[in-house]
């Protein structure tokens, strides 16, 4: 499923949680070594302490009950000889600046830019570069005793090398059958045999608020174990991906990725795959892939060494409650539908620019990134129903998708028109013929300049206006009905260059 969401938001920074996936340098670690002198050992030897126990008061009762928590020994003495090492070589281009007769330390883009700028742009001057070669590490899992392994896309991205780890010391050549980037999955092979595994249990059947654990080898350090809580699930991050993560408190740092998120039954739910962070270090933060998006990936691979995604065709952005008061919704939730690929199961569904995508087969659809969650796990030729809300009434409509990798046809173009009233503070007048012709735009107004609301929103001139309030528009009169019938707030569906986008601008 493919979907841009096209309002513009601040992007997390997002670090690969990878001691450099190929094009990132191996960080060290130093460890510190203290000689402490033995104590003897006591006569009788001491009873084990208790698990720690949490103290749980009941608001109703005031009861207060001694709550365990989670022994992970027997989870990781089961399933550790199953989570691998993974080194990966690659190579990397760069320029060979002291070869050419350069004082050592003298930056080659200098120089180069320094000629660029006194004899013009055309200037060219011949780059001499050199292989060189760079190093990263991961972690995985083993699935299949005859040695199928399950890691991150980004990990052995570029490889030309990659050598699996076991935890008893062996070491193996991978083969890589296949990765996909859109999930960040890749499935690894060993020649081996009765190899231990691990158990794969149903991320959907995973709580907000249940005990999880990750085991990898976090800056190399193999056989690393981690423990925390679910904190989220399907969520959506702005990195133009469609999983729907698991968000975690596990400490995952670089060299987890790849590596799996086990729950307390000792069932991998998760591939740990990205954290947030703004130093390049875990800060409470981690994402880890859904191992049920993961195994349609993974069989897939297998089978054909690629994978297939499916989408509805359609750009969506997020509901606001601005959106919401003009499209006279109780709540400012669902996936705004802005443009509609020409061709696409979608338009060939029924679907328009203005609707609101609330339900898929009966799921709710909270916020934009919800929808290609939703779809995530489809294939191309599924068919899906939807609940849509357009023209303040609930529609049904089913839509089979189609493969994301086929070529988009031309956008699909809803027009709509003018209006320039005192309300909005647009100057509008229609788009002439040549204008038609080059945007291929049959309708809609240009807006000539904004001010007032429509400015303080975002309305920008040199923009065309096609909707107000999911209704499409040609003429100024149908823009100042459309605004003369709104409440506090109206919605226009502005195309600006090749984009369409919904803009809400408020006018109570």
């Amino acid at each position: 499923m493919h979907t841009d969401t096209v309002i513009t938001v601040k992007r997390l920074t997002l670090a690969l949680a990878a001691a450099g996936a190929i094009g990132g340098a191996v960080g060290a670690i130093a460890v510190n070594h203290n000689n402490a002198t033995a104590q003897a050992a006591p006569a009788v030897p001491a009873a084990p302490a208790p698990a720690p126990a949490t103290v749980v008061t009941s608001p109703a009762t005031g009861a207060v009950t001694a709550v365990g928590l989670p022994d992970f020994t027997q989870l990781v003495k089961r399933n550790g000889p199953a989570v691998v090492n993974i080194r990966v070589m690659g190579s990397t281009k760069t320029a060979l600046g002291g070869a050419r007769g350069m004082p050592p330390g003298f930056d080659e883009e200098q120089l180069f830019e320094f000629f660029r700028r006194y004899n013009g742009p055309q200037m060219q001057m011949p780059r001499a570069q050199r292989e060189r070669p760079v190093m990263g590490a991961g972690s995985g899992f083993i699935v299949s005793p005859d040695g199928i392994i399950l890691t991150n896309a980004h990990v052995v991205r570029d490889a030309s090398e990659v050598t699996v780890k076991l935890q008893d010391r062996r070491e193996y050549r991978a083969k890589v059958l296949g990765s996909d980037p859109k999930t960040d999955v890749a499935v690894l092979k060993i020649e081996a045999r009765n190899l231990p595994v691990v158990a794969i249990g149903r991320s959907s059947d995973l709580q907000v608020g249940e005990w999880v654990l990750a085991i990898g080898s976090p800056f190399g350090l193999e056989s690393s174990v981690t423990a925390g809580v679910v904190s989220a699930k399907g969520r959506s991050l702005p990195d133009d991906s469609n999983v729907p993560f698991i968000q975690t408190d596990v400490a995952v740092n670089p060299g987890n990725s790849g590596g799996p998120l086990f729950n307390t039954r000792g069932e991998v739910v998760g591939i740990n795959s990205q954290i947030y962070s703004q130093t390049g270090g875990y800060q409470g933060l981690s994402f880890a892939i859904p191992i049920d998006l993961a195994n349609r990936i993974r069989q897939q691979i297998v089978a054909t060494g690629k994978a297939q995604h499916a989408k509805l065709g359609v750009s969506v952005q997020e509901v606001n409650q601005a959106f919401a008061d003009s499209f006279q919704l109780e709540s400012p939730e669902g996936a705004l539908v802005s443009n509609v690929e020409r061709g696409g199961g979608a338009e060939r569904a029924g679907i328009k620019p203005g609707d609101v995508i609330r339900k898929v087969n009966g799921q709710r659809i909270v916020s934009s990134g919800d929808l290609p969650a939703q779809l995530s796990l489809s294939k191309p030729g599924d068919k899906v129903s939807l609940d849509i809300w357009r023209d303040g009434k609930a529609v049904r409509l089913d839509a089979t998708l189609v493969n994301a990798d086929d070529k988009v046809a031309a956008q699909a173009t809803e027009r709509a028109g003018p209006d320039s009233g005192a309300k909005l503070g647009l100057a509008l007048r229609p788009l002439e013929p040549i204008e038609r012709r080059q945007s291929g735009i049959e309708g809609g107004l240009v807006i000539e300049d904004a001010s007032g609301a429509a400015a303080s929103a975002g309305v920008q001139p040199g923009d065309v206006l096609l909707s107000v309030n999911g209704r499409m528009v040609s003429t100024v009169a149908q823009v100042r009905e459309l605004v003369g019938k709104a409440g506090k707030s109206v919605a226009l569906l502005i195309q600006r260059g090749g984009a369409k986008i919904f803009i809400p601008v408020r006018i109570g």
